[in-house]
């Protein structure tokens, strides 16, 4: 029976985060935070293996407080110029089996005020993934076109991140995916608002996001050669 996991309070805690970005605050109002923040995120994710494991057996959605699928509210803010300790959101991602082995897509869902959204792929691939993908853009690219190009994807998702302003080195100016093949990134996704994310329609719309985006997903891990 679906069910709603966050509520206003999760949203109220976030905006309360934010504007009270430090140690102190959030010692003191920790137990809020795992109430009505982590604890909720924990059984959305544990409910979440079913469905994923029917999308792909390849991919996981760990429920763990620190390892798994969500993750940490904790900032490393050793090499970044904004020193707030925390993030104003919540996050997890659902990710391959071999994540530790090799770089490969993954399944993401993101909640903050005013900002949340769902989607999947590889964030800013490193030089040798990348250079994977996009020898694989240019090798096939009638099933990355099916893939990416289809009403159910094109209706529900855009493309994040950035591109190079020139085709990459190595690759045909005139290739029929040369705005592809200019891609940093290669993930994609969609907004959604707080209404959606406190009601019991969230687990099957992320299961819904999540089938409409596999074909982008399956078509990242042939790049890297791995499993769906």
């Amino acid at each position: 029976m679906p069910r709603a996991y966050f509520s206003p309070a999760t949203f109220r805690f976030l905006r309360a985060l934010a504007r009270n970005n430090n140690r102190e605050w959030f010692q003191a109002h920790k137990p809020d935070y795992e109430r009505d923040v982590r604890d909720p995120f924990l059984e959305l994710i544990t409910d979440m293996q079913g469905p994923l494991a029917k999308i792909s057996s390849h991919y996981r959605a760990e429920p763990k407080k620190n390892g798994g699928s969500l993750f940490r509210i904790y900032r490393d803010t050793r090499f970044s110029g904004d020193k707030e300790p925390y993030k104003p959101w919540a996050s997890a991602r659902f990710y391959h089996e071999r994540r530790h082995e090799i770089s490969a897509p993954s399944f993401y869902i993101h909640i903050q005020p005013g900002d949340c959204f769902i989607g999947g792929g590889m964030w800013r691939p490193d030089a040798d993934p990348l250079k994977r993908i996009r020898a694989f853009l240019a090798d096939n690219p009638a099933a990355w076109k099916r893939a990416t190009q289809s009403k159910a994807f094109k209706d529900h998702f855009e493309f994040w991140g950035e591109s190079l302003t020139r085709p990459p080195r190595g690759f045909d100016a005139n290739h029929e995916l040369i705005e592809d093949l200019k891609r940093k990134d290669f993930a994609a996704g969609a907004a959604f608002d707080e209404k959606l994310a406190c009601s019991s329609e969230l687990l099957p719309y992320m299961v819904a996001s999540y089938k409409r985006i596999a074909p982008m997903i399956d078509y990242l891990c042939a790049s890297q050669e791995l499993d769906f």
